[in-house]
């Protein structure tokens, strides 16, 4: 699923993912009833504007982080697939997460695809914000390419996967809520410590995965199911035999605090 948007796990071939997404996906819970994103997210930051200074001062000093483990988180976080993501949110949630487990959410998290790309993706063409990478010169943590520099940086595909998924795991867990937020936060915010996108795009990207979210919350197939997932959730959280993530201390300690 959200594997497409990161080529080979490095070149993000995302103008490729994007169409693949649509080909590989079923119609999402919205089928084209999506709300318009567009009119919440705010305009790209003005070359020259405090936002946009902003936004370029974060990436020339985040350049500094190369070669040490905040580093090495942003290049874990540029992998989306389904396995990927639950690895990565399985310490939040305290419990090893696994397809096989969550069927239940694991059919959600594939049916929301195409639902979330429709929120970043007409704000992405409309404005045609470049790669912060292009703009000023430093290292990236991906293998730069063709396709990368000619895909878009606002708002972020990643980031908004990122943030849905969230919210959306935080429905089966409400209690745990807390730490899922903040790590689907950190994933966000390694997009522009990879230097793939800025951090205006980053933040506009949770605006995005959010109004999605919320017109998924009024869909009634989407809450039938996730009271599917919530109770699968629940047993696999009671279960004596299931898995409890490690190192999650590290973890913790990368993504308590912005890098910034």
């Amino acid at each position: 699923m959200r594997a497409n948007l990161a080529a080979s796990g490095a070149a993000m071939l995302l103008s490729l993912a994007l169409s693949t997404v649509a080909q590989t996906t079923s119609a999402g819970y919205l089928a084209g009833h999506e709300p318009d994103a567009v009119q919440v997210i705010p305009q790209a930051p003005a070359a020259g504007s405090a936002r946009d200074r902003a936004d370029r001062a974060i990436f020339k000093a985040t350049r500094a982080l190369k070669g040490t483990p905040r580093w090495a988180l942003a290049q874990n976080d540029v992998k989306l697939s389904t396995p990927d993501f639950y690895r990565d949110f399985s310490c939040a949630v305290g419990v090893v997460l696994t397809e096989a487990s969550l069927p239940a959410l694991t059919a959600i998290l594939d049916k929301t695809d195409p639902d979330i790309e429709a929120a970043y993706s007409p704000a992405k063409a409309r404005y045609g914000r470049k790669r912060p990478y292009l703009r000023d010169q430093g290292p990236i943590c991906v293998t730069r390419s063709g396709a990368l520099d000619k895909s878009y940086d606002y708002p972020s595909g990643h980031a908004s996967f990122a943030w849905a998924t969230g919210l959306i795991i935080a429905q089966t867990a409400p209690d745990r809520a807390g730490p899922i937020l903040q790590r689907a936060r950190a994933f966000g915010e390694s997009r522009a410590v990879c230097g793939v996108h800025s951090a205006s795009a980053v933040e506009e990207a949770r605006t995005a995965a959010s109004t999605i979210v919320a017109a998924l919350d009024a869909d009634a197939a989407f809450q039938a199911d996730i009271v599917r997932a919530r109770a699968e959730m629940t047993a696999l959280r009671a279960s004596s035999g299931a898995a409890r993530p490690k190192a999650c201390g590290a973890e913790q300690a990368l993504t308590a605090a912005t890098p910034w």
